[in-house]
């Protein structure tokens, strides 16, 4: 494997296959086109044709449009051509930070093809023994990715939170960080990515924050997402992102950016250095 193996495999998708969503006349998501197909009985909610897919102009507020959508999707549910919900509200905006056009289930993201919001912290020590990066091993309980590696805490940003907010109450779930040291993490930009999966098309944006941590902390998970916090050597870190498949499959971007921020991965020691630079902040498709 490689670094760039990563990348690529989270930026494989054919639109071919979709068609544009559209929000009050901004394109805000890709519906595959079977699934527009289905969306087209429901003409009350939704105007479906050669352009693409639009929320109807009569459901005018964002309250309309999530209580319409969310009664086609429960129909799509029933029918087995979506998967049930898993009761975590996602907003839906064309940009990362705008306000909500509706509310979807985080199961129906990629279904419209939206831009869904995570944040990452990747918690650091630097130390007499150099560079270290705090690294979690998910509960085999979990949904997505169970046993896998991931960052010290991630979490997708819920509606009617903002990226800092959201960064704060999952310090405190994921490794009881309380809010004074939380409110000490710097932020440092996002990493984003567009796949193509069985549900639709998954298009993330992932904010990135860094917290340099006392060589004494010890993270305490509390809502049973971690079964265990290993404090590693950057390199180490690294080796196992380029030579496995151990981390969360969004995760080694954000170590990838935090390399290449702090002079990790230089032009002068990765070849590969232009194409993972550019490849950490893919443009929405």
């Amino acid at each position: 494997m490689s670094y760039l193996d990563h990348i690529r495999g989270l930026n494989r998708h054919d639109l071919s296959g979709f068609r544009p969503l559209f929000v009050g006349g901004q394109e805000t998501g890709w519906v595959r086109h079977g699934v527009a197909e289905r969306l087209a009985r429901f003409g009350s909610v939704f105007e479906v044709g050669a352009f693409g897919v639009a929320v109807r102009s009569v459901l005018a507020t964002p309250e309309e449009r999530t209580r319409a959508i969310d009664e086609v999707m429960a129909v799509l549910v029933e029918e087995g051509a979506v998967p049930p919900p898993r009761g975590e509200r996602y907003p839906v905006s064309p940009h990362l930070t705008g306000p909500a056009l509706f509310d979807v289930d985080r199961a129906h993201a990629p279904v419209f093809g939206i831009r869904t919001v995570g944040v990452h912290l990747n918690g650091f020590v630097n130390g007499a023994d150099g560079l270290q990066l705090w690294v979690a091993r998910r509960a085999t309980d979990r949904t997505v990715a169970p046993g896998k590696l991931d960052n010290l805490v991630a979490g997708g940003r819920p509606s009617g939170l903002a990226p800092r907010e959201t960064l704060r109450m999952e310090c405190e779930e994921e490794a009881g960080i309380g809010p004074e040291m939380a409110a000490r993490a710097t932020s440092a930009g996002f990493v984003s990515y567009g796949l193509e999966t069985d549900v639709g098309l998954k298009r993330d944006a992932l904010f990135v924050y860094d917290l340099d941590l006392p060589p004494d902390f010890e993270p305490r998970n509390t809502d049973g997402e971690i079964a265990a916090f290993m404090l590693w050597p950057v390199l180490k870190v690294l080796e196992t992102v380029r030579d496995t498949d151990d981390f969360k499959f969004n995760v080694p971007l954000v170590i990838l950016d935090f390399a290449v921020r702090h002079g990790i991965l230089t032009p002068e020691t990765e070849p590969d250095y232009e194409a993972l630079v550019y490849g950490l902040r893919r443009p929405p498709v």
